[in-house]
């Protein structure tokens, strides 16, 4: 192996280390910045031109995944989610009754809007309301964070990594739902089981004392002009137009206001996450490139094989980038394998704290109250709910 070689290995060995650890120690990067640097780096050294790494830029996946975060940043400011959980919760007034409500809210609403948008959202709320009724946050937190991963498995716009699935295989979106649903369905009873026994506190059936909530303002001509456009939405994904497209002219329709300055939803945006997708693209095309996939082609020809090697990788470097490891090893009509990919590299994200952003979301909003949820507490019900969730899978989808 020559020097260049080593240098190009190198490079490319250190930035998923990086991306692994989530940081680099004594520098203050993220995992977007250290995909950045690590494509850029790669590029300059000749092991991808730039040509080539505008190309493995999946423009589909970024229009989607921004005009999705446009869709997002108007419901919120029309009031859309903090007004769904608040009539959810006016149902019930237990803690078992709360934990079920915000499970079922929670995953149902991350079905459809993105994921970890949910989290940040819902954690502040959660929290207020825990600590208004005198409850224990932690098993509702750790619901919450479960419950936007597995409800996401159910529809192609649910998550990042799935946005990346529609692109590349062709899958339509109810063909799509109709898969992934009972796997939402069975993995929210699941969690919601795990909790209840794992925390006794949750078991009550009695109403809290001085339960109240605030009814959630609304801002009517935005809220009823977002959700007329998102009812639009929802029915050209049901029918079968183009994801990106589609996405594309809803979040263009919203940005038609004179209600709102383009600053407040600009900024409501996760450049972040666009910024690590374009570099992992550039990465996934360099490890292709250098043919360093090829070892885990026949792994993955069964099954139980995927779903294994998906879930070790999305623990190891994060979901996003594992799906584009392995997307150039499964075929576009193969759609057991694309779905078994989906909906791994998802419920993986339940084992550890580490698995999702949304488990880390929670964890740094919990200790802002002086709750500490330890790698430990999360792992005691993080790993039975992945065997459980992924077996379910196995079964359902094989």
């Amino acid at each position: 192996m020559s020097f260049y070689q080593i240098v190009v290995y190198g490079v490319l060995g250190l930035t998923y280390l990086g991306l692994a650890v989530g940081y680099v120690p004594g520098l203050r990067m993220n995992r977007p910045t250290i995909a950045f640097v690590g494509s850029s780096f790669l590029i300059s050294l000749g092991a991808i031109n730039l040509d080539e790494a505008w190309q493995a830029i999946d423009v589909k996946t970024i229009i989607f995944l921004l005009s999705m975060m446009m869709v997002n940043a108007n419901l919120t400011y029309g009031g859309f989610f903090a007004r769904a959980l608040y009539l959810l919760l006016r149902l019930t007034r237990s803690p078992l009754g709360l934990l079920i409500a915000l499970t079922v809210g929670t995953g149902v609403l991350s079905a459809f809007f993105l994921n970890d948008t949910l989290a940040l959202i819902f954690t502040p709320f959660t929290l207020s309301l825990t600590t208004a009724l005198k409850l224990n946050p932690i098993p509702y937190l750790l619901a919450l964070a479960a419950a936007t991963n597995i409800g996401s498995v159910a529809t192609l716009s649910g998550n990042p990594q799935n946005i990346l699935i529609g692109s590349f295989s062709g899958i339509a979106y109810l063909d799509f739902l109709a898969n992934g649903l009972p796997i939402a369905v069975a993995g929210m009873a699941i969690q919601i089981i795990l909790l209840y026994v794992f925390y006794p506190e949750v078991r009550s059936t009695v109403p809290c004392e001085n339960f109240s909530l605030d009814n959630q303002r609304i801002y009517k001509p935005l809220f009823n002009k977002t959700l007329f456009i998102v009812a639009g939405l929802l029915i050209g994904f049901a029918i079968g137009l183009p994801l990106a497209q589609t996405a594309l002219i809803a979040a263009s329709l919203l940005l038609i206001t004179r209600r709102l300055k383009p600053e407040r939803i600009l900024t409501k945006l996760d450049w972040n996450l666009i910024l690590m997708f374009s570099g992992l693209f550039i990465l996934s095309k360099v490890t292709q490139k250098l043919n360093l996939i090829q070892p885990f082609t026949g792994i993955i020809n069964t099954s139980i094989g995927l779903i294994s090697v998906t879930s070790v990788l999305s623990n190891l470097i994060s979901n996003v980038p594992a799906v584009l490891l392995l997307e150039p090893l499964i075929p576009k009509g193969d759609t057991q394998s694309w779905l078994l990919l989906a909906f791994s590299s998802t419920l993986a994200g339940n084992l550890t704290l580490f698995g999702a952003v949304a488990n880390l979301i929670t964890v740094e909003a919990a200790a802002s109250l002086g709750y500490k949820l330890t790698f430990w507490e999360h792992l005691r019900f993080g790993a039975p709910l992945t065997v459980l969730t992924l077996g379910f899978v196995y079964w359902w989808v094989r």
